[in-house]
């Protein structure tokens, strides 16, 4: 499999044409993440309300397909934030599955891990306490230490404590980049992409008359995309002209610009289903 360039995707919304081949006659699948799909980056990530023409957009296609929401956050923030309560979520990339059915669905992979997460959650909070905009977001099956709001000059201490917090750990996590935020996991072979095929097997939609569709911005979304490569649709959300995403390769097919392109995408393929 070949990554490509994000200048070099063609745009979801201007090869429509295109894209409503490939699904003509199938089923479809839509998962979704959260923060910068669904909403637009923040500063804090406490502030990443969904707007209500976005949510109306998730309700109408969540009538007319599956929409799963497969997302870094905490499931049940993701619940909050969104105000949505009927749809599959996937909270701590993948971690935690929820299905509004119950059932053979949900799965929980971080729950043997609430006290690694508990000692890593403090170390953080420990040894960044007097670096000012450094902010430890505490998940239910990970942490994730944002520095957006950090001074340029106090980032490299964000990284050398990251990599002194694996250490002490012993092999026993893995570390995430995102958009100016370090995941640190469980390390575990679980991901994105692996959530994404399990729920296609759970939900019966592991099938050739089903086109999964993915759309997502970060860079642990490319487990999804390379998941899907080959018997799905990858949907990268990204500016090349963002300094945070130039340079960057991706597994995914296609591009939206920005969020209100998401809006305009999803908007679409509900009205395209109906």
């Amino acid at each position: 499999m070949t990554s490509i360039e994000i200048a070099s995707l063609p745009n979801a919304i201007v090869d429509a044409q295109a894209l409503s081949r490939r699904m003509a006659d199938k089923r479809l699948a839509v998962f979704l993440d959260y923060d910068g799909t669904l909403t637009p980056i923040v500063e804090r990530p406490d502030d990443a309300l969904i707007s209500p023409g976005m949510r109306a957009v998730v309700r109408a296609l969540a009538r007319r397909c599956t929409v799963c929401v497969v997302s870094g956050r905490d499931r049940t923030v993701v619940q909050q934030l969104m105000g949505v309560a009927d749809l599959i979520v996937a909270g701590s990339h993948g971690f935690d599955i929820w299905s509004p059915d119950g059932g053979a669905i949900e799965r929980d992979e971080g729950a043997r891990f609430t006290e690694l997460i508990s000692r890593v959650t403090e170390a953080l909070r420990n040894r960044t306490h007097d670096i000012a905009g450094a902010l430890v977001e505490p998940k239910k099956s990970s942490v994730a230490l944002h520095y957006r709001l950090v001074a340029e000059e106090d980032r490299p201490r964000i990284k050398a404590i990251v990599d002194d917090v694996l250490t002490s750990e012993q092999g026993a996590l893995k570390v995430t980049p995102g958009k100016m935020v370090y995941e640190l996991q469980p390390k575990i072979d679980w991901d994105k992409g692996k959530a994404v095929l399990y729920l296609l097997d759970a939900l019966d939609l592991d099938a050739a008359d089903v086109v999964p569709l993915y759309v997502g911005d970060d860079i642990t979304d490319e487990h999804a995309f390379q998941a899907l490569h080959g018997r799905g649709i990858g949907v990268l959300v990204a500016d090349p002209a963002d300094p945070e995403t130039a340079g960057r390769s991706t597994a995914a097919e296609y591009a939206l610009r920005d969020t209100h392109e998401v809006e305009m995408f999803l908007d679409g393929l509900a009205r395209s289903a109906a």
